[in-house]
């Protein structure tokens, strides 16, 4: 098997030491090297888990390209800061039959066991959408029973909105902004990687419509 072994330092002080670094790729390699996998390092250095970063994105494309037979990282939140962003690449390694293997909480999509831990991240990812929706009903419901407006704010950081906003206003269509930000690893308002033309149209249309109110 051909891995891609993914590793991933946040702050420039880990990636001046090479602690983070090298205890991850140690721990890579020596797994890799008892299966007698043979395995091709990636690395984002000094990035935060907030975007899908440069390296991640190729792994993710190479994967999804046939040009490798799997991923290994050394922890879970290297690969992804939140469980939704973890389930949705573990439903991609799923569905497009690629291997997926998480060397600290012993999920390994080659094995039954590891196979088993990643329908429990799913279900947990699912049921935090469900609270998710629930707490927010009842919470917009609390409001209109008190009179109150429930307008939401955006999911979309506000740079990022004004980006989406400045770049239409200069006539680029939606699908162009949406595959702009997809391309440069910009999370959508979900937590994936991906941007569809509509959540680029809702969210220009909403943001001007409010411009318009105030």
């Amino acid at each position: 098997m051909h891995i891609l072994g993914y590793v991933r330092v946040s702050t420039e002080e880990q990636e001046r030491s090479g602690l983070g670094v090298e205890a991850q790729t140690d721990a890579i390699l020596t797994e890799c090297e008892r299966r007698g996998w043979d395995v091709e390092m990636m690395a984002d250095l000094g990035a935060s888990g907030k975007h899908v970063n440069p390296q991640l994105r190729r792994a993710l494309d190479l994967l999804a390209s046939g040009q490798a037979d799997g991923l290994i990282v050394a922890k879970l939140d290297r690969l992804a800061r939140s469980v939704r962003h973890a389930s949705a690449i573990i439903d991609d390694a799923i569905h497009s039959g690629w291997s997926l293997i998480v060397l600290d909480n012993a999920l390994d999509l080659t094995t039954p066991g590891g196979r088993a831990m990643a329908n429990m991240l799913a279900t947990f990812a699912e049921l935090e959408r469900d609270l998710i929706s629930s707490r927010t009903k009842e919470a917009l419901a609390a409001r209109k029973a008190r009179g109150l407006d429930n307008g939401r704010k955006t999911a979309i950081p506000s740079g990022v909105l004004r980006r989406i906003v400045l770049s239409r206003d200069a006539g680029a269509s939606f699908g162009r902004i949406a595959r702009e930000l997809t391309t440069e690893g910009i999370l959508s308002p979900t937590g994936l990687p991906d941007w569809h033309e509509s959540t680029v149209r809702r969210a220009y249309g909403s943001a001007k419509s409010k411009e318009t109110a105030a």
